[in-house]
């Protein structure tokens, strides 16, 4: 796939013109060699441009020798191609429920670490009628496409507190953004979207809607590659997990309170310090990044178990075949 085929809504190069931040064994030896050049590849939501932001802000990819191009893309779909083709080394932060089925029909891919383990979502509704799961049976709800990350969440969420999935409308609104919108506006009854939206545009939280704390089983992004770069890229991907890693760890510490406010301006493209401090104060309470970068053989096989149900997914795979933690421990250790 050439470069300029990859539909993109923004391209940050990190490391151009940045001083490198060098720090103590290993890694300030590195800061005196040339960079290691990588390119990553996210979707194009909120969480993951505020994120990039932040890691060329704070010089993060620098500070491992490396030289990070971040491409962020429209849907799955792309990204998902991006990485199977070559043109893209690793997604760092997606979600991955199509990653099984993938390696089932024989792409050559592996989960290589954890990336947000809460969910960064619930269901609102500015229906005063509507309060609880069993109020949306019936109703029309806002999800992305059918079994793709939020209706998964969704869907997973009504059967575990005992509401029948078969009797909701789902409607394919798009991102968590574009569902926001139309549950304030009313076109649809209830919605899945970010959980700083709360009280915005008289929306309100549904009973048992709050998917980090009534579903902390689903596990909302994780970190890929290919095969391919595992095995000639290993090195460069175990330096960008440890990136990851450390700004996982510095987002959820109170020490990043002005950074993050200042990140989050550059990356929505203007300021909004009520969002972002909302934003920032759901991250200190809850801490839903992966500061261990692991994901657990239980978090992978809730997932799996779950694309059995909705019939993603045709078979149940083992998880050596589609997972590889060991480039994570790599990263572990270089973060100390």
């Amino acid at each position: 796939m050439a470069r300029k085929r990859l539909v993109r809504r923004d391209v940050l190069k990190i490391g151009a013109g940045g001083a490198a931040l060098a720090f103590g064994g290993a890694l300030g030896a590195r800061a005196q060699t040339p960079r290691q050049k990588i390119n990553i590849v996210n979707t194009s939501g909120g969480t993951n441009l505020v994120m990039a932001a932040l890691m060329r802000q704070q010089g993060t990819f620098e500070q491992f020798g490396l030289d990070a191009t971040i491409t962020n893309v429209a849907d799955g779909t792309k990204l998902m191609g991006g990485i199977l083709s070559g043109e893209m080394d690793m997604c760092p932060l997606s979600g991955f429920s199509q990653v099984f089925p993938a390696v089932d029909r024989g792409a050559k891919m592996k989960l290589i670490a954890g990336g947000t383990h809460l969910p960064l979502q619930g269901l609102l509704s500015t229906k005063p009628e509507i309060k609880t799961l069993k109020d949306l049976e019936g109703k029309t709800v806002g999800t992305g496409s059918l079994g793709a990350l939020v209706h998964q969440m969704v869907v997973a969420t009504l059967r575990k507190y005992g509401v029948d999935d078969s009797k909701v409308i789902f409607a394919n609104i798009g991102s968590a953004g574009d569902i926001f919108r139309a549950v304030a506006a009313g076109r649809v009854d209830a919605g899945s979207a970010e959980v700083w939206q709360d009280g915005r545009n008289g929306v309100h939280w549904l009973e048992r809607g709050r998917f980090w704390i009534d579903l902390p089983e689903y596990t909302y992004q994780a970190g890929f590659a290919s095969d391919e770069a595992i095995r000639t890229k290993r090195d460069v991907l175990v330096r960008a997990l440890a990136a990851y890693g450390k700004i996982y760890r510095f987002i959820q510490s109170g020490d990043s309170r002005e950074a993050f406010l200042k990140a989050f301006a550059a990356g929505i493209g203007k300021p909004d310090d009520a969002a972002a401090l909302q934003q920032w104060e759901f991250y200190q309470a809850n801490k839903p990044f992966a500061g261990d970068l692991i994901l657990s053989d239980e978090r992978l096989n809730y997932m799996q178990k779950l694309n059995l149900s909705l019939k993603t997914q045709a078979r149940e795979l083992p998880l050596s075949q589609v997972a590889d933690m060991s480039l994570a421990r790599e990263a572990l250790k270089l973060l100390g």
